[in-house]
């Protein structure tokens, strides 16, 4: 109920005036039935800009701790990412990707669209990174279909590290639904379930027109921050260098 409540009467509406989101291909998601969008990962504001634009109601997973917060302040964070089509991971398994897994196959048993992002975390620098394989063993244990989604400007609106960037049009492009069907069983094994994701990445890639980097994000993340901090210390070096040559001259 809060869900469509801010989608259509509160936090919706604000948000379509404002940046006038735009869409492409929604006759490819189904009308009822489960699904599986994929998208790509810019923004923390794309899970609010996705749902937007779709009648249908799309649900992600979320940490536990933001539904388990004390006070006040944690009741309304709970009514929020609730409210805006998040539940919390089932912690009874062994680990949070497992708990994850678990909750989404809940989910897609119960006729739900379930959104996911396989590239894990938000891209530091706009391309487009490999995609973890718990979108395969998702999409051959649910025995959905999965479809490629491509959000895009969310980034500009929304920088990584910032609350607010720019205004922009975002836009969410949603390719035809991919069929894994004759994979079926196949589920435990590794080779296909990167092959199936490299599909899906593939078909982001091409909806969105992204750089593909075949490193995972938070990998690509901490080497470009080793690379800027080793550059930095050369600079620090080269100028205390240049200092001591000043005054020995």
């Amino acid at each position: 109920m809060l869900y469509w409540f801010l989608k259509y009467l509160a936090l919706g509406p604000l948000l379509r005036v404002i940046f006038r989101p735009f869409a492409e291909g929604l006759e490819n998601v189904p009308r009822q039935g489960p699904v599986i969008l994929a998208a790509n990962h810019l923004s923390y504001s794309d899970w609010l800009f996705m749902p937007l634009v779709m009648p249908r109601r799309v649900t992600f997973v979320a940490k536990a701790e933001y539904f388990e917060s004390p006070g006040v302040k944690g009741w309304l964070q709970k009514k929020f990412f609730g409210g805006t089509g998040q539940v919390p991971i089932d912690r009874t398994s062994g680990s949070a990707a497992a708990g994850a897994l678990k909750t989404q196959l809940r989910l897609l048993s119960e006729g739900e669209v379930c959104g996911i992002f396989p590239e894990g975390t938000r891209s530091h620098d706009g391309k487009l990174y490999r995609g973890r394989t718990g979108v395969a063993r998702l999409a051959l244990e649910a025995k959905v279909p999965v479809i490629p989604v491509a959000v895009l400007n969310t980034d500009v609106i929304a920088p990584p590290g910032k609350i607010f960037g720019t205004f922009a049009r975002p836009g969410v492009k949603f390719g035809r639904p991919l069929d894994f069907s004759r994979y079926e069983g196949l589920e435990s094994d590794r080779f296909i379930l990167r092959a199936i994701t490299d599909e899906i990445m593939y078909e982001i890639m091409n909806l969105t027109g992204q750089e593909y980097v075949d490193l995972y994000a938070q990998d690509a993340k901490k080497r470009d921050k080793e690379l800027a901090e080793a550059a930095a210390a050369e600079r620090e070096k080269a100028e205390s260098e240049g200092v001591w040559d000043e005054l020995n001259e």
